[in-house]
């Protein structure tokens, strides 16, 4: 099947659903991302900063893009004049550089907080307490320029489907709880980014309103390449 193939395979899927999708480019060529664009995709996914600066501007400028690898610090200033959403949020000081850099471009940014669900010791993210504590702190109450619109989390890469229901419940929960005690009148926290290509399914049974899908729409990556 051809990517546009796959991208309305997927539109489909998710009709009648409240979930998007997110096409994951990451060392995807700028050729494959046109197609998919072209086939009505405008949620972009990528994962390191360096390969998001360089395709964003050979791409058209309503897409919608997402970074969902880890971030440095030290590198939020080259995507805060155009990225939508920052999926990856791990920590305050993280918070404080994305509110520093959206308010030298004028701009708000929206931001994911990034939950530690798997098994695997390898993924990023914080736990529960880690992040009241965040939302508690006077520092997050004085940012003016980032704007939390929800959770992610990456499920263990593992074929048990009660486990992966288990973590990607886990991280219901926690939106759940976020929502009514911190972002009650917030409309705009309504994000559960969960899902990918491997286990989308289940997540969007277990409530994700973003899946991230890169290699059921491109195909296998090729790392050779790179």
């Amino acid at each position: 099947m051809s990517i546009a193939d796959n991208i309305r395979h997927f539109e489909q899927e998710l009709a009648g659903t409240n979930c998007r999708l997110v096409v994951v480019t990451k060392t995807h060529p700028v050729e494959k991302l046109q197609e998919a664009y072209a086939a009505g995709a405008r949620l972009f996914g990528e994962n390191k900063v360096q390969e998001l600066v360089a395709k964003q501007p050979e791409l058209p400028a309503d897409i919608e893009w997402h970074l969902i690898g880890h971030l440095q610090t030290n590198k939020v200033k080259y995507i805060a004049p155009f990225v939508h959403t920052i999926q990856s949020i791990d920590s305050l000081k993280l918070l404080q550089e994305i509110d520093k850099q959206a308010i030298k471009n004028n701009r708000v940014l929206n931001g994911l907080l990034q939950f530690h669900i798997a098994e695997e010791e390898t993924k990023f993210g914080l736990s529960l307490p880690e992040a009241e504590e965040i939302l508690q702190s006077e520092a997050f109450r004085a940012l003016r320029n980032v704007q939390l619109t929800g959770v992610m989390g990456v499920a263990t890469n593992t074929d048990d489907e009660s486990q992966l229901r288990r973590e990607f419940r886990e991280l219901r929960s926690y939106f759940d709880l976020l929502k009514s005690r911190y972002f009650a009148d917030q409309p705009a926290f309504r994000e559960i980014s969960m899902g990918m290509s491997a286990d989308y399914a289940l997540a969007i049974e277990e409530g994700s309103t973003l899946i991230r899908v890169g290699s059921a729409i491109f195909g296998a990556r090729n790392y050779g390449t790179h």
